[in-house]
């Protein structure tokens, strides 16, 4: 799930200054929603259109639509040129659908069920409680599998958000020593395919929900995987496929709390064998007031599906209950590869 960047102030600002930006911070997300909802940045792949055009193509009130596109070039999201046309820039590339890295979907997300979710924040601290729950009357999971499109929006945040982390992790750690790697809670499989494609001498499992996984045997045979990826549907709350000599999750641990977490890692303690290993990539909350937007990142976990970032010692002893010994940590951009072995 995505995270929210530290405002940045300068050494001149007053704290009214900087406390007045920081409560006025809501505005941009809700401009740049928009924005991504009626897909303006595709509109204007080809080339600066004026505001009556864009509004006439999505079915807007023209002097609207020019005071919120006005405003968000204000912000470096677009740019209005001397005829009066608005033109891409580089951060509104970034809308693009169909794009690598596109954010999108991320847009479309934060500025509306994740905004939704922490306009409640109260009832979660006071109920200990998922504000969504309360917001949507179901749960965040739940919800995404009952919404299509919300869902689709989720998959793709997802992915476009994981897609460079996974190229540091392929490259940062090292396969050398594995034949066979599980990828539990893997999706559609991007992580495995990634791995095994460097590693023409490895093996691998992806494990996930029967629904998540379908349709993604096609995708590793396109990609002339097929005979060393099996894919196997099931819940990690049962149990996880055996035999494997690595067990990988990217970003699965953060999304449950400490009682969820233990019964999926004890799961994976009872399939891996001893010489075995298991990896998380996950984030590692710094200590103090150090800055990180894994800070806010945990709060979206905990007003969402009730899921938390968690500090090095925090895992140490989640591992440590789960029947692992944390012997490696090797930090990449936003997480860290997380190493542990059975004990």
């Amino acid at each position: 799930m995505p995270t929210t960047n530290n405002p940045q102030f300068t050494d001149q600002q007053s704290p009214a200054s900087q406390l007045r930006e920081m409560i006025r911070g809501y505005r941009t997300p809700f401009l740049i929603n928009v924005a991504a909802k009626l897909g303006i940045a595709d509109l204007l792949r080809d080339g600066p259109k004026s505001s009556e055009e864009l509004a006439q193509a999505v079915e807007a009130q023209p002097r609207f639509l020019y005071r919120v596109l006005r405003a968000l070039a204000s912000q470096g999201i677009f740019a209005e040129n001397e005829a009066g046309q608005f033109q891409l820039t580089p951060v509104a590339e970034l809308l693009q659908t169909g794009i690598p890295g596109s954010l999108r979907a991320t847009a479309i997300m934060s500025a509306g069920l994740y905004a939704r979710s922490w306009g409640d924040l109260l009832y979660t601290l006071r109920t200990g409680k998922p504000s969504f729950d309360h917001v949507f009357g179901m749960g965040f999971w739940e919800y995404l599998d009952s919404n299509d499109e919300m869902g689709d929006y989720f998959n793709q945040s997802m992915t476009s958000r994981s897609g460079e982390e996974q190229g540091q992790v392929v490259d940062a750690y090292d396969f050398s020593g594995i034949s066979k790697i599980v990828d539990v809670g893997g999706g559609q499989g991007s992580l495995i395919r990634a791995i095994l494609q460097k590693h023409p001498h490895m093996h691998g499992t992806l494990f996930d929900l029967p629904e998540v996984v379908q349709g993604v045997y096609e995708i590793i045979e396109a990609e002339g995987l097929a005979e060393r990826c099996e894919v196997v549907g099931g819940s990690f709350f049962d149990e996880v496929p055996s035999e494997g000599e690595a067990y990988f999750m990217q970003a699965v641990i953060h999304d449950w709390d400490d009682e969820r977490s233990l019964s999926i890692l004890k799961n994976c303690r009872r399939a891996i064998g001893n010489n075995g290993k298991l990896i998380l990539v996950e984030a590692i909350i710094p200590s103090g007031n150090e800055p990180s937007p894994m800070k806010m990142g945990d709060i979206n976990m905990m007003v969402l599906a009730g899921g938390l970032e968690r500090t090095e010692t925090e895992f140490r002893q989640l591992l440590d209950a789960a029947g692992f010994k944390l012997v490696n940590i090797i930090p990449i951009q936003p997480r860290s590869i997380i190493e542990s072995v059975p004990v």
